[in-house]
């Protein structure tokens, strides 16, 4: 049975339906248990196809499944309005649409999935938001593509989902001297633990922060840490720490109903 969290700024929406669904509750196998979802796993397509399409009807969608786009932690937002072929994936960071049915989403397995959503216009989007998409405009190319298609940002509602967590995101000092030449307001997502000399990163803070300076109505952040918690999160840097030769990846998903 799924149990995606959900945001109760986006649930209190009318005619919105979303989830921020969590590792459980699908029919992968081995290190991919158990609603793996991302296609660019080590994963057979089949049951990951049967995972989305789960999801999908869990949301009162079509049963095409979820449509996701090809991500590479870059700053397109992409509006879809059906169904895409495997092959034929775009490259994007952001969904958007206003397709009734359509359920659009992004994967993520440490990096940060925000949804959005304005109830008036019946515009939704899905951002997949690393540090790097985060610092150079994920966000900000997803709201601009809602009010391309009639959104207005004070009506939006956004809501940044389970990502890794400060204490788990150690950073190196290149990290953090490059982070700041980007942005340097950010200095406050940076800490240091026990007089230590790397820092760690508060990515979802700084994608909350981003999403507030853009002008959003209003902003929420969930605050499950995927690393942390494996029973109900994938992780890219958990997998890197234990050698692991894969992982899968959760979906946040959204849809106008």
């Amino acid at each position: 049975m799924l149990a995606p969290l959900e945001a109760a700024n986006l649930t209190n929406l009318p005619g919105i339906r979303h989830g921020f669904f969590t590792r459980q509750g699908g029919v992968s196998e081995g290190l991919y248990a158990s609603l793996n979802c991302g296609l660019g796993s080590g994963d057979d397509a089949s049951p990951v196809l049967e995972n989305r399409r789960l999801v999908a009807r869990h949301l009162g969608g079509s049963s095409d499944g979820v449509t996701t786009l090809y991500q590479e932690h870059g700053t397109t937002a992409l509006e879809v309005s059906g169904t895409i072929a495997r092959d034929m994936l775009p490259r994007a960071d952001a969904v958007i649409s206003r397709t009734p049915g359509l359920v659009i989403g992004v994967l993520t397995a440490d990096c940060a999935p925000v949804l959005l959503a304005d109830p008036v216009a019946r515009v939704v989007a899905a951002a997949h938001a690393g540090w790097r998409g985060a610092v150079d405009g994920i966000i900000e190319s997803a709201v601009a593509g809602m009010e391309r298609l009639g959104a207005k940002r004070q009506r939006i509602s956004a809501a940044v989902g389970p990502c890794i967590g400060p204490v788990a995101y150690e950073v190196g000092p290149d990290f953090e001297t490059q982070f700041l030449a980007s942005d340097a307001d950010s200095r406050q997502f940076f800490s240091r633990r026990d007089n230590a000399d790397r820092p760690h990163f508060d990515l979802p803070a700084f994608v909350g922060r981003r999403l507030r300076d853009a002008g959003i109505g209003s902003v929420v952040g969930l605050s499950p840490c995927t690393y942390e918690n494996e029973s109900l999160f994938f992780s890219y840097r958990r997998k890197t720490h234990r050698q692991e030769p894969d992982y899968g990846r959760q979906i946040s998903a959204i849809v106008v109903a």
